[in-house]
């Protein structure tokens, strides 16, 4: 039977997402996985960004393994989040799954072009929303193998 690969220390998600029930079925699903992880959640996108820069309130916390983007955020778009983290060296090497309602193919191709590392449209189905998280998790968190965090001075 396949073990999945066990990681030192927990999986650091950032979950970037506006909508309360989303936000809620998404930390159950992982909360429920056999994959230890700590599940950080930004509402908007200057959130995302204060967090993945350590700004205002984000000061001490840790650099994601992986970025769970919603497209529709208010402020800043998860498109342009996305333009950013993928601009930025000291961030690029973040793996960020697009996970959003959106099926409109304008919004793949944008999110490939800027470098998505896949994209996934959320099921309406309670059931399938499930799946969905579970099969992402399985993936980027057991299967894939992450780049190490940089020291925090970097």
């Amino acid at each position: 039977m396949h073990t999945p690969y066990q990681h030192p220390q927990p999986i650091e998600i950032l979950l970037v997402e506006d909508n309360a029930g989303d936000i809620e079925l998404t930390q159950e699903a992982f909360h429920d996985a056999k994959i230890v992880n700590r599940t950080h959640v930004a509402r908007n996108g200057d959130e995302a960004l204060d967090f993945l820069y350590r700004r205002a309130g984000f000061r001490d916390v840790v650099r994601p393994d992986v970025i769970l983007l919603d497209l529709n955020i208010p402020r800043k778009s998860g498109q342009e989040v996305l333009a950013v983290i993928k601009q930025d060296a000291a961030l690029q090497d973040i793996p960020v799954v697009i996970l959003t309602s959106s099926a409109a193919e304008r919004d793949i191709v944008v999110s490939y072009k800027l470098h998505a590392n896949a994209y996934i449209v959320k099921p309406v189905d309670l059931a399938q929303f499930l799946k969905v998280v579970e099969t992402v998790e399985n993936f980027w968190l057991s299967v894939v193998k992450l780049p190490p965090n940089p020291p925090r001075g970097e």
